[in-house]
């Protein structure tokens, strides 16, 4: 299995703070943001990693994380998105790099206490279609939000007013090499994205969504308030053994 780190945008909802480097590069507690969904990959037993960025400053990244050395890595694959396409444009750029083969995608403004090595390992077994993971929110009308009935999921919608449940679909999915068809397929949301949330329902429709509940705390970093949110929780109690 592969993985990938979507870290591209523009980060405007961080501004000014964005206006000099990718959002990625903040610092969360006393490390920046992007180490976090590395060592989630590593830490899931994932080291053939792609990173996936874009805006002015991607040079930036190639300047912290070299090779990926300081996570005993051996590569770290770059490519670049043009524009903001949203996350399943970007993710697109990674078909190359998958080859075929099954990924896992983290986003990279999301930071997690615990381990997804379970999920990876439950993936593989399962051979085809793809899985999300799920955490209950507070504020899931800031997500994509699933219905979930006698196990299983029947439904996700992005971002609704009104949410139909507080399972928000975290950023972290498993997908088979069927995902880059899919996405070949979309048309652009009324937010002028490809949304993540149409390829999950694609595969919810084929009835190869599965999806596990991710254990420990989860935030996004995405926001003022959600970047201060996950330096406290990062200084509380940690994540990801970095």
């Amino acid at each position: 299995m592969k993985g990938v780190i979507l870290a591209g945008g523009l980060g405007s909802r961080l501004q000014p703070c964005t206006l000099v480097t990718n959002k990625h590069l903040l610092p969360v507690y006393d490390k920046p943001m992007i180490y976090y969904p590395i060592q989630t990959l590593i830490n899931a037993g994932i080291s053939d990693i792609l990173l996936v960025t874009g805006g002015n400053y991607a040079g930036h990244f190639l300047r912290l994380l070299g090779n990926g050395k300081e996570f005993g890595l051996e590569h770290i694959n770059y490519t670049y998105q043009e524009g903001e396409g949203g996350i399943a444009d970007a993710l697109s750029l990674a078909e190359y790099f998958a080859a075929g083969e099954p990924i896992c995608v983290v986003l990279g403004d999301n930071i997690i206490q615990g381990n997804i090595r379970d999920a990876a390992r439950a993936f593989r077994h399962q051979g085809r279609g793809a899985k999300i993971l799920l955490k209950e929110v507070q504020d899931a009308h800031r997500f994509g939000v699933a219905v979930v009935e006698d196990g299983e999921v029947t439904g996700i919608v992005e971002k609704p007013k009104e949410p139909v449940s507080n399972l928000a679909v975290t950023g972290i999915y498993f997908y088979d090499s069927e995902v880059f068809n899919f996405i070949k397929t979309l048309e652009p949301s009324a937010r002028g994205e490809l949304e993540i949330t149409d390829v999950n329902n694609m595969y919810l429709k084929r009835g190869e969504l599965t999806y596990d509940m991710l254990e420990g705390w989860w935030t996004d970093a995405g926001t003022f308030e959600s970047l201060n949110r996950a330096a406290n929780l990062v200084a509380e109690s940690g994540a990801n053994n970095l």
